[in-house]
């Protein structure tokens, strides 16, 4: 029996997930920035989490050879920035706003959270690779609704009590 990849991404698709982007220091070039869904939490203590990047992305070496990164929580607001950061061959954050950090990466302005990381470890998954990030510094705001990511589809969340 054959596995059916495109199947089985369409079952996964199933599972709504936040978007985020990740942001890295480029080896003395500007920062670089990604979208992610593969954000999640891994430990409270120590506080770390990960993300994965796929091995074909041409960003992929930027991420893992980064010592630390920032991961910004995207609001529903920021749709086309995240769909932008989707693309291959975009990772500029020209005309982004953006604010500082402690560890360099910048971190996207109106972000729900906010979170500062060292790399922890990288590991292969597959044909991903799997960042694990200790968590330094964090920042959230209490309004806003989420992006999220649903069957192929950027959707809204519904539920008025979610705020």
């Amino acid at each position: 029996m054959t596995f059916d990849t495109r199947a089985f991404r369409t079952a996964l698709g199933c599972f709504p997930t936040g978007v985020a982007v990740v942001t890295a220091e480029s080896k003395g070039l500007h920062p670089k920035g990604i979208t992610v869904n593969s954000f999640t939490s891994v430990s409270l203590d120590p506080p770390l989490v990960l993300w994965c990047v796929d091995q074909g992305s041409d960003r992929c070496e930027t991420f893992v050879s980064a010592r630390s990164f920032t991961i910004s929580i995207l609001d529903a607001a920021h749709r086309s920035l995240s769909a932008k950061l989707a693309r291959r061959g975009e990772h500029s954050l020209d005309g982004i706003t953006l604010l500082p950090t402690e560890l360099g990466a910048p971190a996207l302005a109106e972000a729900l959270a906010v979170f500062e990381c060292e790399r922890e470890s990288v590991h292969q998954g597959g044909d991903h690779v799997i960042l694990l990030g200790r968590v330094l510094r964090f920042s959230y705001r209490k309004a806003g609704s989420p992006l999220i990511f649903y069957r192929g589809r950027y959707v809204r969340l519904t539920d008025a009590a979610a705020d």
